[in-house]
């Protein structure tokens, strides 16, 4: 194993935004991490939707994604390029991943958009598609962990297909068990206060 603990991957977890982040790319966001390593980081951002549908860029795929059935922006990098993420429920030892789905954490997972989606279909739960994703250097998340401008938390199954992408944020603050629950109450904007 390489010299990173099991412990420290976040991969898998959530990044919810604080409110004092800064970047308009991630204003709100709450981030989905596929990969969490010395080497960086990446992740989707899960509430942003945008108004393409998927239809329109992968046709095969349409009647596979959940609501809202729209492509989501994923992230500032490589706008061009889809990502599918897919849940497919079911976790036993031994049970075998679906051919064009990998495995990212629990029953949560990527989809080789490039397979025939008739292999999948059966066993989905929800899938999404995104455009683009979102990526750090090595440690430039840690670092933006420690300016306290993210919340790590657990993700669940639902937040990937979550058919409100615009209560996200509040959502999964609201259901911490901890003063993060207080975050969620915090106004658009706080100027208004």
């Amino acid at each position: 194993m390489s010299g990173m603990t099991e412990v420290s991957s976040l991969t898998g977890r959530l990044l919810v935004a604080a409110p004092a982040l800064a970047d308009p790319n991630f204003d709100r966001a709450v981030v989905l991490l596929l990969d969490h390593d010395e080497e960086g980081s990446l992740g989707v951002v899960l509430n942003r939707p945008t108004p393409v549908d998927v239809g329109d860029i992968l046709e095969g795929w349409a009647d596979l994604a959940g609501e809202p059935g729209v492509v989501f922006q994923g992230g500032p990098v490589s706008l061009d390029s889809a990502l599918g993420v897919a849940v497919i429920p079911g976790d036993g030892p031994g049970e075998r991943a679906p051919l064009g789905w990998r495995r990212v954490h629990g029953a949560i997972g990527l989809v080789d958009l490039e397979a025939p989606p008739e292999l999948l279909a059966d066993a989905l739960g929800s899938l999404r598609i995104f455009a683009g994703y979102a990526g750090w250097g090595p440690g430039q998340l840690e670092d933006e962990l420690a300016e306290g401008a993210w919340y790590v938390v657990e993700s669940e199954p639902g937040d990937v297909s979550s058919p409100a992408p615009e209560r996200l944020w509040r959502e999964v603050l609201r259901r911490q068990r901890s003063e993060l629950a207080m975050v969620a109450t915090y106004p658009d904007d706080p100027s208004l206060n």
